[in-house]
């Protein structure tokens, strides 16, 4: 009997330690299936648009015109996102596969709103983001601090 109480005590505090671990990296595989796109969100650390905007705009000179703009994509791309994320009636592969999309999508169109001088570095970070996932990272290069995944400069 004291074997089972303990038993069952144990289990439980493995459970209750664990749980933060596993919402920890659920959040991140939801968040990071739209990779780390150039410095990271943290896929929950840069999810905010304004935040993001503001890292592009450090990293690609933004004009005022063009921040306007990728901030509208970015916080598109945000709410289909948290849409996805609250969606339980699909299979976490279908939401992942939903979120690369809109994320594929959300860089297409801010790389269409670049000037040529813009888009070789936005390729750059994108290359980046894309080898930083390749490595098996599923959170931000370099700890989260830049948007959209590329490892710092």
């Amino acid at each position: 009997m004291l074997k089972q109480y303990l038993l069952v005590l144990l289990a439980a505090g493995v459970i209750l330690i664990s749980a933060p671990f596993v919402a920890a990296q659920d959040s991140s595989s939801n968040d990071q299936q739209s990779p780390p796109a150039q410095g990271g969100r943290g896929h929950h650390g840069m999810s905010d648009p304004a935040q993001r905007t503001q890292e592009l705009t450090k990293q690609l000179n933004l004009t005022a015109d063009q921040q306007t703009k990728v901030q509208g994509i970015l916080t598109s791309e945000h709410s289909q996102m948290q849409s996805l994320r609250q969606d339980t009636s699909q299979s976490q592969q279908d939401r992942r596969s939903k979120m690369m999309d809109i994320h594929k999508t959300s860089d297409t169109q801010i790389r269409a709103l670049l000037d040529s001088t813009q888009q070789k570095k936005w390729d750059e970070m994108q290359a980046k983001r894309e080898q930083w996932m390749q490595g098996g990272h599923h959170g931000p290069p370099g700890g989260g601090a830049e948007q959209q995944g590329a490892p710092p400069q």
